[in-house]
């Protein structure tokens, strides 16, 4: 069982690939810092020489010289801000934050969660002249948090993932803008201007509907360019870059052109053609999830871990260990972190709660917002960078120190506040970790008892509702886990069957639909259902018939019935519905009306009806699954 679908090879949503992801950067990350600090203690001065040396660039008279770490820091990081700009747009545009009203709470508790850290930071650091290095307590590591949030696993509900995400991603935006005002050198205004006029040519471009990769790629790298003369670091262009890009979801039409054009290459496989067909292939995908899936790993698996092989290098002894665990400077960054960042993100999402009256609320409880704070607290990307900016030699060293001791502070905060949470009773923990959002409901036509085909007690706190296709082997794979999981959770679950026979694949598909409809007209329905999943590559209207009478039908009805096509209305319907839902490949599921992404093992299905339960046991309301 791959959990693979008809529409594509990966098993996991585009956010469920993300965090795996992030789990595997975690590990590296850990490894580079190890390494750099190893490195450092070693040939101190080998370290140094190394990254200073100057590399330069060069186009005939015009040209870059940076030494290695700011090629890193300046370069390389616009990629990695460029991916969490991508992971950010395609929740604007797909997932939770399609709500705008749910990027409020988020933005609020990253914003607040920037400013209680830097007074904390300020007030440990008054009078000292460390003071203007308040930008180096501030920001969340993205990547770091979010892979030791992978490690948790289950201990933590999904969508805090979400909600940690966005608070990152206004951490990031707000902590570039930082960078860009108050740790950047003599600005260029010529430079700067041109900057402007090149993000401005982008967004008529993205408004305009320009696709060519190219044309993006060479004003990327002009507006990177610009920034870099004009004295303000230019990683803020990769942010910038990967919110304009925008998500959306494989249409079902797209798709069918896309067999089309496939049919015409293999009857004249042509270079002409094959052109076509990759343009046509190329179209049906979103340039966001295109450019995640070609970024992504070099990001958390080459330039995180190189970025801190080249600042993360200090030398360790017994008396910087001592003069720092009294410095202001590493003091200051420590308290900012492992106590700003929570006691910001909480009693801030708290404070807006209740002003708002239940207006806003936290896609998660009370509990996983006092450890996504806490994770939080991982500062490191955006820490060194700021610190590499704001100090030197022994400044330098204690304010790494502090860094490093947030994160592993940070890290043991999280694992005591999970540790905590599972030693609630069972209720009081799935509140703690749920709270009381509702969940985006992602189908739009309600499950409705009279009409639709359901397996299961009507009033099952669960709904799992699948399109599929009688003839897609993906959707045969998944029946026996379907049968698995409704005999474990038995009257918990009910299983809704609809149509999405895909034409342009499946020859066979919009017949044997129709012979199920027309089953039903004899009260024989999951007969002929289960029947058709068990012979999907015998199809054609002679087997159907066979099936027909081998379930007990009236023969002659059937094929009578089948010749007039009574079941094509039905059939009709459904695609409608799975065209409104965003249903584009088979088999889709949706539990609780929200669409279940990624693998349909028994385990990844259990997890969810197992949290769609719980979150029915809290009272959470289903209107659109209403009977």
């Amino acid at each position: 069982m791959t959990g693979q679908t008809g529409c594509g090879t990966k098993p996991r949503s585009p956010l469920r690939a993300f965090m795996h992801t992030e789990t595997g950067s975690a590990v590296a990350l850990l490894a580079a810092t190890a390494a750099a600090l190893v490195w450092a203690n070693i040939a101190p001065g080998a370290y140094d020489t190394w990254w200073h040396t100057q590399v330069s660039l060069r186009f005939g008279q015009a040209g870059i010289t940076l030494d290695l770490r700011d090629w890193v820091n300046s370069g390389l990081m616009a990629l990695f801000f460029f991916v969490v700009g991508l992971e950010a747009r395609r929740e604007f545009d797909l997932g939770e934050l399609r709500e705008r009203r749910r990027l409020a709470l988020p933005f609020i508790a990253g914003l607040s969660g920037m400013l209680v850290p830097i007074a904390l930071f300020l007030a440990v650091n008054a009078g000292q002249t460390s003071v203007h290095g308040w930008g180096t307590a501030m920001s969340t590591d993205t990547a770091f948090a979010l892979g030791i949030l992978a490690v948790f696993g289950d201990r933590l509900p999904g969508r805090l993932r979400v909600f940690l995400l966005t608070v990152a991603v206004a951490d990031d935006f707000l902590a570039l803008v930082v960078i860009a005002v108050a740790y950047s050198g003599p600005l260029d205004l010529p430079a700067l201007a041109a900057a402007f006029a090149v993000l401005a040519a982008l967004l008529a471009l993205r408004l305009a509907g320009v696709r060519i990769s190219a044309v993006y790629a060479l004003l990327s790298l002009v507006l990177w360019g610009a920034l870099l003369q004009s004295g303000v670091d230019p990683v803020v262009s990769g942010l910038i870059m990967g919110l304009l890009t925008y998500a959306h979801p494989a249409e079902r039409q797209a798709l069918e052109n896309v067999s089309g054009l496939f049919r015409r290459f293999r009857e004249q496989p042509t270079a002409e053609l094959e052109r076509t067909l990759r343009r046509g292939l190329s179209s049906t995908m979103s340039p966001n999830e295109r450019l995640q899936r070609m970024f992504h790993p070099w990001t958390s698996f080459v330039i995180v871990p190189v970025f801190a092989l080249a600042n993360a290098g200090i030398t360790v002894s017994a008396d910087q260990l001592t003069d720092a665990a009294t410095s202001p400077l590493t003091l200051g960054i420590v308290l900012a972190y492992v106590a700003g960042k929570p006691i910001g993100i909480f009693a801030t999402t708290w404070l807006a709660v209740r002003v708002g009256r239940g207006r806003l609320r936290p896609p998660v409880g009370w509990g996983a917002v006092a450890a996504g704070g806490s994770l939080a607290g991982v500062g490191f990307t955006v820490s060194l960078l700021i610190a590499d900016l704001a100090f030197t030699g022994v400044q330098l060293e204690e304010a790494k120190i502090g860094i490093l001791a947030a994160v592993i502070c940070s890290f043991i905060l999280t694992w005591l506040a999970t540790r905590l949470l599972a030693l609630l009773p069972p209720r009081r923990r799935a509140r703690a970790l749920l709270g009381e959002e509702q969940t985006i409901v992602d189908l739009v036509e309600p499950v409705d008892a009279e009409r639709d085909h359901i397996r299961g007690p009507l009033d099952a706190p669960v709904t799992l509702v699948e399109y599929g296709d009688f003839e897609c082997p993906y959707c045969g794979l998944a029946e026996p886990v379907v049968r698995e999981l409704l005999a474990a959770f038995g009257d918990e679950v009910r299983y809704v069957w609809r149509h999405l026979p895909l034409s342009d694949v499946h020859p066979n598909a919009q017949l044997a639909a129709e012979a199920a409809e027309a089953a039903t007209l004899q009260g024989g329905y999951w007969q002929m259902h289960d029947m058709l999943l068990t012979h999907q590559g015998a199809l054609q209207l002679k087997h159907l018939l066979a099936y027909a009478e081998q379930i007990g039908l009236d023969s002659d009805r059937f094929r009578n019935d089948l010749r007039n096509r009574v079941g094509a209305e039905r059939v009709a319907e459904d695609l409608e519905s799975a065209d409104l839902s965003g249903v584009s490949g088979t088999p889709t599921f949706f539990v609780n009306g929200r669409h279940h992404y990624g693998a349909y093992d028994i385990a990844t299905l259990s997890a969810a009806v197992r949290t769609a339960r719980a979150q029915a046991a809290l009272g959470y309301r289903s209107g659109s699954l209403s009977q």
